[in-house]
């Protein structure tokens, strides 16, 4: 068994990939010597990333390698390679060099006083658009606040897991993962160290906005019923004031008499309770989704190729 598993997802990351890999091989031969493992797992890259992995798994047996079938998604690959991954402790890290190889030590002299998690918070984000700063500033914050789970703040992927907690996270049966939120549900000795971000080195991000509201939605999903619950009483809120002005319109009519025959009325109630049922439907109809996908029982990745000792190609998860 490796001390350490770097787990590293990869979607056309050409443009980074050798810059990681030396960045990581000083550090982990550094604290580890030769007791490591670096897991590539491609997500479907359309470049050259998976060429370059596989040459440099020629050239170092410490480096494996997830060859996925298609794009899974950024959550999808990282569960992959936590499946896979044999070291003592997991880390996870992204392949866009956001995140310092070099703040994994950091991350090894925590664990090894104890802590079975330990996350990588940062303190600065530069060349981050404001917008992005912003809605991930306000994401955790409403997360937490609906949720029961406290999810720590400013913080990704990168972190350190010991065996224990990854096998756990692994054996949770979900398919939609939200991992950051299930290591924290998790439990165990958690604690953090600060860290500057860095700019990405090369390339563009490959979060687009569609992709960023769908990890949102997979966040709150996964962790509270609370917009349910909210959809309920959004219902008969909308009823009382339906009422209300049921109330107001027979007084107008019958009374005062002081009114206009004609749609504006009948308009707005109609478009005001149309809009909140469209609202809680759309509510019941993620949940019911995220339901249907685990019913389904589809793999969350298939795997196409790898160089891990006992796999075979076109296998679905690992089991333990």
């Amino acid at each position: 068994m490796s001390l350490i598993s770097v787990v590293v997802p990869v979607f056309n990351e050409e443009q980074n990939l050798r810059a990681l890999y030396d960045r990581l091989k000083a550090t982990l031969s550094k604290i580890t010597g030769n007791s490591h493992e670096i897991i590539f797992v491609n997500d479907g890259s359309k470049d050259s990333s998976m060429q370059i992995i596989q040459g440099l798994a020629s050239n170092d047996r410490q480096v494996k390698f997830i060859d996925l079938s298609k794009n899974f998604g950024h959550q999808s690959a990282v569960f992959a390679g936590m499946e896979y991954a044999s070291g003592e402790a997991v880390v996870i890290i992204d392949s866009d060099l956001q995140d310092p190889p070099e703040t994994i030590e950091q991350l090894y002299e925590k664990w090894k006083e104890g802590f079975d998690v330990v996350y990588a918070q940062r303190i600065s984000r530069p060349g981050e658009k404001w917008h992005k700063l912003l809605t991930a500033k306000y994401f955790y914050r409403i997360i937490n606040y609906l949720s029961e789970v406290y999810i720590p703040l400013d913080t990704g992927d990168f972190r350190i897991i010991s065996q224990r907690v990854c096998r756990v996270v692994c054996n949770m049966p979900e398919r939609n993962k939200f991992l950051r939120g299930q290591i924290a549900w998790a439990g165990f000795n958690q604690t953090f160290i600060e860290y500057h971000r860095e700019a990405r080195n090369s390339g563009d991000t490959k979060y687009s906005y569609r992709k960023m509201f769908r990890f949102a939605m997979d966040g709150i999903t996964s962790f509270t019923n609370i917009p349910l619950k909210a959809a309920t009483w959004l219902g008969f809120a909308t009823a009382a004031i339906a009422l209300g002005m049921l109330g107001r319109t027979l007084y107008v009519r019958l009374i005062t008499e002081d009114f206009e025959k004609g749609w504006p009325s009948l308009m707005v109630a109609v478009l005001f309770l149309g809009g909140v049922q469209l609202i809680c439907i759309g509510i019941l109809g993620e949940y019911l989704g995220r339901i249907l996908d685990n019913v389904r029982g589809r793999p969350p990745y298939i795997v196409k190729d790898t160089n891990l000792p006992g796999r075979s190609e076109a296998e679905g998860p690992a089991h333990h």
